[in-house]
């Protein structure tokens, strides 16, 4: 969304001074709307007290030549170089992508292990890869970028690549629809020892055939949620739930979001997150610039600081920060 169309809403910073890592963001060069280094610092830099960041994959500058599974390696080439621009302290003293989660298609099996240690050699800051997953039989859904199949987590030659993330101390980004996280459960106990981030509260739908059934979907979310918190590796994202897949309809509207309307809407998830997972397994996140459609980026970080308002001064501390850096090994 343009900048005029987010400058509508404006509000006061709360909290100013606390501390955030922001773990889910993106970079990409699009001609119509870049996401660069200059636009994320305009973000971060627009009043909450953003230390640190975590970049995760977005197709962004693949290599145009070379074996097909060795071209994603240039999304980590590409953002490592970000990374030492800011490690120089010329655009400030946070630290964006200190982390940095990757692409490699686990599909590949026991081959993937070479892609990944090719990430590794690249970048010290490379901490894992997101294979998505999200699937529906709905025309109305978009599948995920990957154009997985369906059931991808269960399948055998998947399962095997992510047996190479268990070999070398990798974690695994997971981002799926709602109707598969039990089978985001299945995966997480087959993997015990993997370290597996839970994107965006497995993205409960609210387009296509799950339109007006957000009551029904948030119940069974809850039901598939407290079985997955079951897994003591599992570490929820709390954010990217004001895509236009996710059915709230800001990015239609002539005014962006207030943050009021935002924990309105949603607030019902991270709290029930929070109590599932608790606070030293749950990281806020914003999601940016996808969740951009929906809001600026001061009024989404404004939402979850009234969400946590009444936590403690240490949980607040896991849920804007300690979590993400020790899930990420910042």
């Amino acid at each position: 969304m343009s900048a005029d169309w987010l400058a509508q809403v404006q509000e006061d910073i709360i909290e100013p001074d606390l501390p955030i890592c922001d773990p889910h963001h993106h970079l990409w060069d699009d001609d119509d709307n870049p996401y660069l280094l200059p636009q994320l610092l305009e973000d971060t830099g627009a009043g909450h007290n953003v230390v640190s960041t975590v970049f995760v994959e977005c197709a962004s500058m693949y290599r145009s030549d070379g074996p097909e599974s060795l071209r994603p390696v240039g999304e980590t080439e590409f953002v490592n170089g970000v990374a030492a621009m800011s490690a120089s302290g010329r655009y400030g003293a946070g630290r964006v992508c200190a982390g940095i989660v990757s692409f490699a298609d686990l599909t590949l099996g026991g081959a993937v292990g070479d892609v990944l240690d090719e990430h590794m050699r690249l970048s010290g800051r490379f901490r894992g890869i997101r294979h998505a997953a999200g699937w529906d039989a709905s025309e109305k859904v978009r599948n995920s970028h990957t154009r997985p199949i369906q059931s991808l987590f269960l399948q055998d030659d998947f399962r095997a690549g992510f047996a190479e993330l268990d070999r070398r101390g990798l974690s695994f980004d997971a981002w799926l629809y709602h109707p598969q996280i039990p089978e985001l459960t299945d995966l997480a106990k087959a993997f015990p020892n993997v370290t597996i981030i839970f994107d965006h509260f497995g993205g409960p739908l609210g387009i296509g055939p799950y339109a007006g059934h957000a009551d029904e979907i948030f119940q069974q979310w809850c039901i598939d949620a407290a079985a997955l918190a079951q897994c003591p590796n599992v570490f929820p994202k709390l954010g990217g739930i004001v895509m236009p897949v996710n059915g709230f309809g800001w990015h239609k509207r002539d005014k962006p979001a207030t943050s009021d309307e935002i924990v309105a809407a949603t607030g019902r998830y991270h709290r029930k997150a929070i109590e599932l997972f608790g606070p030293e397994r749950c990281m806020f996140e914003s999601n940016f610039p996808v969740d951009k459609v929906s809001c600026s980026y001061p009024v989404l970080w404004n939402a979850f600081k009234k969400i946590a308002a009444e936590f403690s001064v240490e949980d607040k501390a896991r849920l804007f920060h300690d979590t993400a850096v020790e899930a990420y090994r910042l």
